[in-house]
Parts: C-alpha cells; sequence; structure tokens
C-alpha cells in the first residue's frame, strides 16, 4: 500500500477505522477512584487520550463500567463490559468490536487505545492499518523497541465471536496470551528517549508524568 505515493493521508484511512477507549478497569493500584479520571495537567488521562485517539480514527467509543455521567467526553457512546467479572481490556475490545458489528457493519477495524497512556504515536492507526492489511493479519499490535504493548493494537471485527469465547470459557484474559493463538503482525516504534506508550498505573508514575509533561512545556 504505497499510501505517500497515492496522497491518501492519515486521517483519510483513520475513516475506515473505528476506535475505542479503554477505561474500564478498576485502576486499583492508583487508589479509590481509579485512574482515567486522575489529571494529568490540566485535563483527565481520559481527555489526554481521547484528543490524541480522535484524531486517528472516524468513530471513537468508549468502554466505562462505572456511572458515565460527569465524564468529561460526555458525548462519547460509552458501552459497559459485554462479560462479568472485570475480565480486563480484552472485554472492553469485545464491547467494541460486537458493537461495530451490530451498528456500524461499513468499519471492519477497531483500534484500542488504553486510557492511561497519554503520549501514543500520532501515527499509531495509520502504521498498524498498513501492515495489518499488508501482511493479511486480522490484528496488528504496537511494539516499543521489541517489546510488544498488545493493549494498543487494531482490530478485525472478525475476531468477536473468537474472543467471545475466549473470555467465557475463562482460558484467556490477558491480551498477549489471547493474541499468541490468533495470527498478528507486530509494528515497530523507538522509544528514543522518551517512551511513547508510557503507561501510568500508579501515583508515583502519574508523578513521573507530571515531571514529562512539565519538560514538554518547557521546551516549547
Amino acid at each position: 500500500m504505497a499510501h505517500a505515493a497515492s496522497g491518501v493521508s492519515m486521517m483519510d484511512e483513520g475513516r475506515r477505522v473505528a476506535g475505542i477507549v479503554l477505561a474500564g478497569g478498576r485502576g486499583s493500584r492508583m487508589g479509590e477512584g481509579g485512574k482515567s479520571l486522575r489529571r494529568l495537567g490540566d485535563r483527565t488521562l481520559l481527555e489526554c487520550v481521547w484528543e490524541r485517539a480522535a484524531g486517528q480514527v472516524g468513530v471513537l467509543l468508549l468502554n466505562y463500567n462505572d456511572d458515565p455521567g460527569g465524564l468529561p467526553v460526555p458525548a462519547a457512546t460509552v458501552l459497559p463490559d459485554p462479560v462479568p467479572g472485570y475480565p480486563g481490556p480484552l472485554a472492553g475490545v469485545l464491547a467494541g468490536l460486537e458493537f461495530l458489528r451490530e451498528h456500524r457493519p461499513d468499519l471492519c477495524w477497531m483500534a484500542s487505545f488504553p486510557c492511561d497512556s497519554p503520549w501514543f504515536p500520532r501515527n499509531l492507526v495509520s502504521r498498524l492499518l498498513m501492515e495489518a492489511e499488508r501482511c493479511g493479519a486480522p490484528v496488528a499490535v504496537a511494539a516499543a523497541d521489541g517489546r510488544m504493548q498488545p493493549v494498543f493494537a487494531l482490530w478485525s471485527v472478525v475476531v468477536a465471536t473468537r474472543l467471545r469465547t475466549a473470555l467465557l470459557e475463562g482460558a484467556q484474559r490477558g491480551v498477549g496470551a489471547f493474541l499468541r493463538g490468533l495470527p498478528h503482525v507486530c509494528v515497530d516504534w523507538s522509544a528514543s528517549d522518551e517512551d511513547p506508550f508510557f503507561n501510568i498505573n500508579t501515583p508515583e508514575e502519574l508523578a513521573l508524568a507530571e515531571r514529562r509533561l512539565a519538560d514538554e512545556r518547557r521546551g516549547r
């Protein structure tokens, strides 16, 4: 796929793809209140991720299991986990894929974005889509310097049935474990000085993120 030669922009490609921000976890390591609504600078983590993801996809969904009233993204289509027991990010992926299958059959790809990683690449979706279509793989997964980042992935809607079966059987709840049994392609980014997939799970990591944000603002 020669995107540059054909003049197709990243946003043009993104319109063929839906996205889902995964904020359905309990975030217990962050303490009371979870992490998606914790603030980084003057915005919540959810807002930071939402803004970066929205520029890369045509439709953006939200996986969220608590009361959605008062969310900082009020226009979002909010999807709770479709299976019980908080089985993790795969439940959010399934929620999005099944929503697309029922309501948006024109969209056959969905990108997943965790709510706790605000610096992921702005060309994430375009590169994942290019490699998935080039290789004919139903899933494309991001990696940083060879280390897989499985929650940052592009999923074909055809995966939905197999994913639901795996979750209901309880055999595979981790994203990496599920992917090991599924054809997929990894797409690598260089971490350089700053990890593009840095994620925030604890108050200490949130403090590191605040320092990184302050350094970025001083560098402008």
